[in-house]
């Protein structure tokens, strides 16, 4: 008999039309504003800060609607955007610079449906609102730690190969070697040439001394700078992830730059100094045959430098770095087990393994030292304009006896407390930064704009939807109803995978659900001009039916299809927004085939499939 369905057909279609609606519902609730209140260093978020916080909200006649104090700090929920902008001024002001003060949108998903994990779609920075960070990558000094590296391993080579030097110092751009007579010079050239390719050598004389200088040659500075630029990019997108922050925007900006976008984040001062945190770690044997008082009153050989202890306490230690930050591989946060204090568990990569064991072996009961180094900015007023400074911050956080030998994983000892333990654990989790970075333009989009973008897109949606909608009924009738219901399942369908997949949206995401809706019917215009078209040539209505589902079937696949190619290169070789639109207008795609194939015939069928009928309301 024509136009039957199978039974398992119109359950598969049940069971798509109730999942569906269940994980697009919680778009239905939205989210209110809230205030995301954390503890800094120095201090803790507990119910003293949310009684403060209470407190002084209600002295200045603003009522939220809840707050939830747990694990993460205090988050207070308020009725809308001008409630909670007035707020967040007022907690700053109450609670001083101890604590860390968020804008925020927190869904209002009800506890039923957050216990079978549906969630709202993530909303883009466009929509949440959130912070944009421009980041510039300070490329010179990766040169400079370049060049510092060559000196260090210059000296080993010609050590190696037993050739004499008077001194061998590094500046800003160059090393420079000093020899007794050209003979050692040109062997030591001939050395330093077959080990390190990417320097270019210059010899000459001066006071009766023997010289040469070593510069690194063009191709490999372009390739430093590439590579810093590449690594900042990968340690910043994991940092991100550590953050918890979703569909995050990482990517280059021209030669030195990197953007950075954080839609709906929680904890906008914690995000700014993890992201421009280059705190990292170096392990250095410490020079016990150097007085620490000598030191300080300039005595020190060329081959140690002077540090500082976080009490103050100068500690001399040699200049060869054993192993660096990037040669960690995993790092967690934890109590000794001894002592009780703070500490971060430590596990090595291969080379890096290899290198501690060595050294371990050979320095038995001697001290060794870890460094951690961290660059701190800061920005002040200077004749009028904003300047900014980095400081670069070194310091020995612990000095061990090495007692037995170890390579791959250790303890780090040493730390002020376990939210410090934590931070150097996310950090070195994430990588070390190649370079520092320098925030050069921070902004902060407010979720009142997002507001405005929301309601502008949603008026949009539904504009189009309706004049679809009306387009379908008036011109095809009773079949135009069918495509109609179709229709809107399909934006049902949208909203749940958007929101399953935990995808997020933006503007031109919101464009492309435009789109799909006008694309939408196009496959029942199709097939119900065909409809029309059998019942033309004199078919039965039942005939007309099937041989217009059947008949448009390979022109509306070749059509998607064609459409879907196009989407999926736009998600490819597109960044940021252009991938939104593409997800959207591909899921749109899918959907829309779905529904307006099976969906309409599911209803066709049901309604006056098998019937003896002589006319179609078409």
């Amino acid at each position: 008999m024509l136009n039957q369905y199978s039974l398992w057909k119109y359950l598969l279609l049940i069971v798509v039309l109730i999942f569906g609606t269940l994980y697009a519902l919680p778009n239905l609730y939205g989210s209110d504003p809230a205030i995301q209140v954390s503890a800094t260093r120095s201090s803790t978020v507990d119910e003293d800060t949310e009684n403060t916080v209470l407190k002084t909200l209600k002295s200045k006649n603003i009522q939220p609607l809840k707050t939830v104090l747990d694990n993460k700090g205090l988050l207070v929920r308020f009725n809308d955007v001008e409630q909670q902008l007035e707020a967040a001024d007022i907690i700053r002001d109450a609670l001083g610079e101890d604590y860390t003060v968020a804008l925020n949108l927190a869904p209002s998903t009800p506890a039923w449906l957050r216990s079978m994990n549906a969630k709202p779609m993530y909303l883009g920075l466009d929509l949440r609102g959130g912070l944009h960070f421009l980041m510039e990558v300070d490329t010179d000094l990766v040169l400079r730690q370049a060049i510092e590296s060559y000196s260090n391993d210059m000296r080993s080579l010609l050590r190696k190969k037993k050739i004499r030097y008077l001194a061998i110092r590094d500046n800003k751009d160059a090393v420079m070697a000093k020899f007794r007579s050209a003979e050692l010079r040109d062997k030591a050239m001939s050395a330093v040439r077959s080990s390190m390719n990417d320097l270019k050598l210059s010899d000459y004389e001066e006071a009766g001394a023997f010289y040469f200088s070593a510069r690194l040659k063009k191709p490999a500075i372009v390739s430093l700078k590439k590579s810093a630029l590449q690594q900042n990019v990968t340690t910043l997108r994991n940092r991100v992830n550590e953050l918890g922050v979703a569909e995050p925007v990482i990517q280059q900006q021209g030669d030195n730059r990197i953007v950075v976008q954080l839609p709906g984040i929680q904890d906008s001062a914690r995000a700014k100094r993890i992201l421009s945190a280059t705190a990292t770690l170096e392990f250095r044997l410490v020079d016990v045959n150097v007085s620490p008082q000598d030191a300080v009153e300039g005595r020190i050989p060329p081959t140690a430098r002077l540090y500082r202890d976080r009490q103050g306490n100068p500690v001399v230690l040699k200049k060869r770095v054993i192993i660096t930050g990037d040669r960690i591989t995993n790092a967690s946060s934890g109590f000794d087990s001894e002592s009780g204090s703070p500490m971060v568990s430590v596990t090595l990569d291969g080379a890096g393994a290899r290198v501690m064991a060595q050294t371990t072996k050979k320095n038995l009961k001697k001290p060794m030292a870890v460094v951690f180094i961290e660059q701190k900015q800061s920005s002040k007023l200077v004749d009028g304009k904003r300047v900014n400074t980095t400081r670069k911050i070194e310091e020995v956080i612990n000095v061990a006896t090495i007692q037995g030998v170890f390579s791959k994983r250790f303890q780090i000892t040493g730390l002020d407390d376990g939210k410090e333990a934590r931070n150097l654990a996310l950090l070195l989790r994430a990588g070390a930064l190649a370079a520092p970075i320098r925030i050069v333009e921070e902004r902060t989009i407010g979720p009142s704009l997002g507001k405005d973008n929301i309601e502008r897109g949603l008026n949009s949606v539904i504009i189009g939807m309706i004049a679809v909608l009306a387009f379908m009924l008036i011109w095809y009738r009773g079949f135009g109803l069918v495509a109609d219901i179709a229709l809107v399942f399909n934006l049902v369908l949208i909203v749940a995978l958007l929101s399953m997949l935990q995808a997020t949206l933006t503007l031109p995401g919101i464009a492309g659900i435009v789109l799909t809706v006008g694309m939408a019917v196009d496959a029942n215009v199709l097939i119900f001009e065909r409809i029309r078209e059998e019942i033309r040539i004199g078919n039965t209505p039942q005939s007309s039916i099937h041989a217009g589902y059947e008949k448009a079937f390979s022109t509306i696949a070749d059509a998607n299809i064609t459409t879907l190619i196009a989407a999926i290169v736009l998600y490819i070789f597109g960044t940021g927004p252009i991938k939104g639109f593409a997800i959207t207008l591909s899921i749109g795609i899918l959907t829309s085939m779905f529904t307006a194939i099976m969906g309409t015939r599911a209803i066709i069928n049901l309604s006056i499939g098998g019937k003896r009928i002589k006319k179609l309301s078409i």
